[in-house]
């Protein structure tokens, strides 16, 4: 006789509004309804149910951490579900957020097209307090520590990116870069700019910009990330189904790093060196880890999610066009 049982919760973390799936033996399906599922002390909705696996929605409201995972009438030891809890709320992020060396995270309200918005880029201090940070970038889209530590951004309006001081004051820092968006600085100190429109734009210290590759143009930012290996990292959304992580050697050489998400958008690389990447459209939408042969992991679920950030002492933030999540990896 084979007793109810779970053996496996996946992915390991989400937020709210993520589909987690919950794999075991003996389900209770044959009745009336389908079985109860509690995230925490909360019930979930299940929208899937077989014997085997149970697919449901984590509920709004849980506190972050391993948030224990109960099917009803099914006994056994406690599995566990990593929730990521809202740290900021009221934005609206485009692209990833950014932390800088000290651990505060940088997150923007870009507004619509050409918005002169009261408050461009809060600053999140490591304790969760938000604060006012810069006012007067149009549009702020992409963000990125320099190595003289400075935030720079990028306005997808004026085609301009900026450097902003440390008491928020901003200066233009290059110029007529297009629907600039995707940031990223490599260790010589040369900016990398993504314009929406099908330029990656190479950036000297003197704000000085020459074409450095071409790729398709996107409905979307394009995001980007400097990897490892000294490659620049592009995603660039478009309407096709499934859509391209690119890779661009330091002689500006584009090659097809991964096929098969659809809308990848925000990317970064954690601390073991690893490329995450926010998709949205396709499969089970949320963040995967995409190792350098096989398929990606999908390692938090979440719907509509835009972008990523990785900081200090492995901390790992996901942002959706409002809402900044925090956990630990």
């Amino acid at each position: 006789m084979s007793y109810p049982r779970v053996t496996a919760v996946h992915p390991v973390s989400a937020i709210e509004g993520g589909r987690i799936v919950v794999d075991g033996a003996g389900f209770p399906t044959d009745g009336p309804s389908l079985p109860g599922v509690r995230i925490g002390e909360a019930r979930a909705r299940v929208v899937y149910a077989s014997p085997t696996r149970i697919a449901a929605l984590v509920p709004p409201g849980l506190e972050g951490g391993p948030t224990v995972v109960r099917i009803d009438g099914v006994p056994g030891e406690d599995t566990l579900v990593n929730i990521a809890a809202p740290l900021a709320t009221g934005l609206h992020q485009v692209d990833n957020p950014v932390f800088d060396r000290d651990g505060n995270l940088y997150v923007t309200f870009s507004g619509t097209r050409g918005q002169q918005v009261p408050v461009s880029i809060f600053r999140v201090r490591p304790g969760g307090t938000r604060e006012t940070f810069s006012s007067g970038i149009v549009n702020p889209t992409s963000m990125a520590i320099g190595p003289d530590g400075r935030l720079y951004v990028s306005s997808r309006f004026e085609g301009t990116v900026y450097r902003v001081a440390d008491d928020g004051s901003v200066e233009p820092f290059a110029t007529d870069l297009g629907v600039c968006c995707g940031l990223a600085f490599d260790d010589d100190g040369l900016l990398f700019v993504g314009d929406r429109s099908g330029t990656v734009f190479r950036v000297d210290q003197k704000g000085q910009a020459t074409i450095f590759a071409s790729l398709p143009s996107s409905v979307a930012a394009f995001h980007v990330a400097m990897g490892p290996d000294e490659a620049l990292y592009v995603t660039a959304p478009t309407l096709t189904t499934y859509d391209s992580v690119y890779r661009i050697d330091r002689d500006g050489t584009v090659t097809t790093r991964y096929t098969g998400f659809g809308r990848p958008q925000g990317i970064a690389f954690d601390g073991r060196g690893s490329l995450l990447v926010v998709e949205a459209l396709a499969g089970a939408s949320g963040l995967y880890r995409l190792p350098a042969a096989g398929d990606p992991e999908l390692v938090l679920s979440g719907p509509g999610l835009v972008g990523v950030a990785v900081g200090p002492r492995g901390a790992l933030v996901v942002c959706s066009n409002d809402t900044a999540y925090r956990l630990n990896l």
